[in-house]
């Protein structure tokens, strides 16, 4: 059996695979990520990330570098608008933050947890052993073949990784296409959430000084082959829909997108796993698509480290699948009930004044505004009714003791291991944790926070920032160590093996 060259080997340089390469340095796993592209793309569908991607950026440190980040309080569901700030830490997503610099931040970060990207690398064959798993590799310098333990293949819609393994890919076909161009040149009223016309619909993003991104959904709308479509193709269907002429405007780059939703059987299968596209496609609405893609890393990441380690509990890899899959089907759903609503023709209508009036209650515009932002994900993490468990971590400011120091709840995850956050002063709960203290922090704070923490005496909060156990109303550490052994594995003193060594890069 030859040495492995990494302990994870990453297809896909894109948001996913990066986000997976510095989560994985970050927990001292030795990872490599390959791409079959010469360089990243300097072109970018997404614009922006999800509410719940800027806390996952934020919980890692990662914020500052993408130079602050506005946030978008208005949103949409299916065209009908809701102010998506109804929800504590709500918004419609980052403004203006394109996937080019998003990929740039996070692979400046993964190369400094020590990921490596090796570019113009085309995976052709796969296979697994009981041990791991051998890829083979296409590179300028020919063809050869690399070792890991485990594989994700994080390579997008058409995902070589996907159909090596002989995952299906079930879902729908395309019903309609949407056109984009990127246009400097070209002075037109910003159209921020779209705006339905007369058979169809158009948007319009600002990108720069000047500089436009239009967006054109017409019904029946069909061209030859299957490439992006030509400016002219898109400058004409806008003037069919608005009347106004961008003909002359300087096109930067075109593209299309489509409705078509799939979603992969298993995310698992042996030791390669599935994340991003390569997972779960849809409609692009609502900054769903790569964010969704970050959660998948973040929640698989740590579970990966943990078995490499020699310290995971049983059936802890299966949780990704088990997680992840769910949440991926409801934006699957929702996507497609927007494009319903929002593209539908006149016969729609009736549906629209439905929603329109639900939309008055402010239940119902949480509820679709924690759909869409990812806000709203629960995990089934273990018994226990409190309504934070499983959920994501709120933010709060904290002052704790030394070495920690005052700062913000999230602060204390840019580690990316677990924390126990002692909010009650509970020495017993200190206690309860100690045997795992190699792999979790414990935090505790000199006064207890306000806000949706106040109530409560103590949580343990996963790597990805979910709310594993918590502790109220003087229950001290009832069903901590069994929360504790769930996520994190036996106590050190009886860990009954040591963990495997890490891999290393063969010369």
């Amino acid at each position: 059996m030859r040495d492995f060259d990494a302990d994870v080997i990453i297809v896909g340089a894109g948001p996913t695979g990066l986000m997976l390469a510095g989560e994985l340095g970050l927990a001292g796993v030795r990872a490599i990520v390959l791409d079959r592209l010469a360089e990243p793309m300097k072109q970018s569908r997404a614009l922006g990330f999800s509410a719940r991607a800027i806390e996952e950026f934020d919980q890692r440190g990662l914020l500052p570098r993408f130079g602050g980040v506005d946030t978008i309080p208005f949103g949409h569901f299916g065209g009908l608008l809701i102010d998506y700030q109804v929800v504590e830490g709500g918004s419609y997503g980052a403004r203006g933050k394109p996937q080019s610099l998003t990929e740039e931040v996070l692979a400046e970060w993964a190369a400094e947890q020590g990921a490596v990207v090796r570019r113009e690398h085309e995976v052709t064959g796969l296979r697994s052993d009981d041990d791991g798993v051998e890829l083979e590799v296409v590179t300028p310098a020919g063809r050869e073949h690399l070792r890991a333990r485990y594989v994700a293949g994080c390579d997008g819609a058409r995902s070589s990784v996907r159909k090596l393994i002989g995952v299906d890919f079930p879902g729908t076909d395309p019903v309609i296409e949407m056109w984009f161009a990127d246009v400097a040149g070209c002075d037109l009223r910003p159209r921020f959430a779209g705006e339905r016309v007369p058979g169809g619909m158009v948007m319009v993003l600002p990108l720069g000084p000047g500089v436009n991104r239009v967006v054109v959904y017409e019904r029946g709308m069909t061209r030859p082959g299957d490439g992006a479509p030509g400016f002219d193709d898109v400058a004409a269907a806008w003037n069919r829909l608005t009347g106004e002429d961008i003909s002359g405007g300087k096109p930067l780059w075109t593209s299309w997108t489509t409705d078509a939703s799939r979603q992969a059987a298993q995310y698992r299968r042996g030791r390669v796993f599935l994340l991003g596209d390569a997972a779960h496609i849809h409609l692009p609405v609502g900054a769903q698509g790569m964010s969704a893609g970050i959660g998948d890393a973040m929640n698989l990441a740590w579970k990966l480290a943990a078995e490499i380690g020699g310290r995971a509990p049983a059936d802890l890899l299966d949780t990704y699948h088990d997680e992840r899959h769910p949440v991926a089907a409801r934006i699957l759903t929702n996507t497609l009930a927007q494009r319903i609503l929002y593209l539908g023709g006149d016969e729609m209508d009736p549906m629209r004044e439905v929603m329109t009036e639900l939309l008055a209650h402010e239940e119902v515009q949480k509820l679709l505004v924690g759909m869409v932002t990812g806000l709203d994900i629960r995990y089934d993490v273990g018994p226990g009714d409190h309504p934070l468990l499983g959920r994501r971590l709120p933010n709060a400011e904290l002052t704790a003791g030394p070495p920690h120091g005052e700062g913000d709840a999230f602060r204390f995850l840019h580690a990316g291991r677990g924390v126990l956050f002692d909010l009650g002063g509970d020495e017993k709960v200190r206690d309860a944790a100690g045997p795992w203290t190699d792999r979790i922090d414990v935090v505790t704070t000199a006064s207890r926070p306000d806000g949706a923490l106040a109530g409560v005496d103590a949580a343990l909060v996963r790597p990805d920032g979910y709310i594993a156990w918590i502790g109220s109303e003087g229950s001290g550490p009832a069903g901590l160590p069994d929360a504790l052994t769930r996520w994190f594995g036996l106590p050190h003193d009886t860990d009954l093996a040591a963990p495997p060594a890490a891999a290393g890069a063969r010369p």
